[in-house]
């Protein structure tokens, strides 16, 4: 049995469905966060972890009424990452969040157009007036993504007071109103 949640935002971009998560998502996310290339998220983890951690983006969508979409390719519709407004409890401020799951979806810009869609969502929907996205100071390509979508760094900024996140790059998007 395959339960969905249910009055959840489904977007569409050009080449992209963005919803909330699915079961049949659980599989390929547990193994990119078992995998190396989760690095800069606190990975690899364990099958265990992996688990619960797919079940945390999905209980953020219950206890927040929004979060993490699952980007997945319009023709196909595999699921092919997370990205989305994000701000599970002993998170400083909202945060911009994004994976990709897999290598082929790297360097085609389909991050960064699942990323401006659910940014203009969270800002025209939940009415955030910014968001930061928390960044390991050795992950190029998400600084060069936050950089891509106007982000800037943000010294000033905090991130939570987590094991591990010393040094964490605080990058702060542009608001609603420079978007228009």
């Amino acid at each position: 049995m395959s339960v969905m949640l249910s009055d959840t935002p489904v977007l569409e971009t050009e080449r992209l469905i963005l919803r909330a998560p699915q079961a049949g998502d659980m599989e390929p996310g547990m193994a990119f966060l078992m995998d190396d290339r989760s690095r800069y998220m606190g990975g690899p983890q364990s099958r265990f972890q992996a688990w619960r951690t797919m079940g945390h983006l999905t209980g953020h969508w219950v206890m927040r009424g929004y979060g993490l979409f699952i980007y997945c390719d319009k023709a196909s519709g595999t699921p092919l990452g997370a990205v989305g407004p994000f701000f599970p409890e002993g998170w400083v401020e909202p945060e911009f969040g994004w994976s990709a799951w897999s290598p082929a979806t790297e360097g085609r810009g389909l991050v960064f157009e699942a990323a401006t869609a659910t940014r203009r969502w969270a800002y025209d929907t939940l009415g955030w007036p910014t968001a930061v996205s928390y960044i390991d100071p050795d992950n190029a390509r998400s600084i060069a993504l936050a950089r891509r979508l106007g982000a800037t760094l943000d010294d000033a900024a905090s991130h939570p007071d987590l094991p591990g996140w010393e040094g964490t790059l605080v990058f702060r998007h542009p608001g609603p109103e420079a978007l228009a």
